[in-house]
């Protein structure tokens, strides 16, 4: 078992054994490795992993849930969901912001359900109306700061399914510039102006889909 959190693109693992995956961070040199777990532990990592020399973190334990809740007393702690939204041709739905292409995500509202949220943000941030929510796919982490303040999000995401390509409306109010329904094998050049918990989203759609699809 194994959870990442992104800062600034950068990995942070919490891992409860060390796989292939994972080994080949650590045969970096600019990979940081902790197999032991304390409140100075954590702070240390996340002082350490700001730096330039620092690429990503590892830390092993046998519990990642309990690291990742000591990581949560550092940030102010949001839950967000969205979905990844495909078609039976083989395509999906990404939007532009903030000069990145992103899948359409939002904060969970005060007594929502993450599925009513993942629903909600993709209608509202994309204008598209038929969707059809179809399974969980993945969580992910990433840390940001706004006015000085640290924020660590966690993002329910869901695999959902439209049987028509509609024309869409990007939300300008939330800086989505556009919106496109990109096949999924012309995705390559998207995934190189994307954040890496995104990426982390798409293969795991991916992977599903072709379970399903064998595309």
């Amino acid at each position: 078992m194994h959870l990442t959190i992104y800062f600034n693109n950068k990995p942070l693992i919490l891992c409860t054994e060390i796989t292939e995956e994972i080994s080949l961070y650590l045969q970096r040199d600019e990979s940081l490795f902790k197999d032991q777990f304390d409140p100075d532990t954590v702070k240390t990592v996340l002082h350490e992993i700001h730096l330039p020399a620092i690429k990503s973190a590892v830390i092993l334990h046998n519990n990642p849930d309990e690291i990742l809740n000591a990581v949560k007393t550092q940030f102010t702690f949001i839950q967000a969901a969205g979905g990844l939204v495909h078609t039976n041709e083989n395509d999906c739905l990404l939007i532009f912001r903030k000069g990145k292409w992103d899948l359409p995500k939002g904060k969970l509202d005060e007594g929502e359900s993450l599925e009513a949220c993942s629903i909600r943000e993709v209608q509202e941030e994309t204008g598209i109306t038929t969707i059809e929510l179809e399974k969980p796919l993945c969580v992910t982490y990433h840390t940001y700061s706004q006015a000085g303040e640290p924020y660590l999000k966690e993002s329910h995401w869901y695999l959902m399914k439209t049987g028509l390509k509609e024309v869409l409306t990007p939300q300008a109010e939330e800086d989505i510039e556009k919106c496109e329904w990109v096949a999924i094998d012309n995705l390559a050049p998207y995934l190189e102006n994307m954040h890496a918990s995104v990426i982390d989203v798409l293969k795991a759609g991916i992977k599903v889909l072709g379970e399903t699809k064998n595309i």
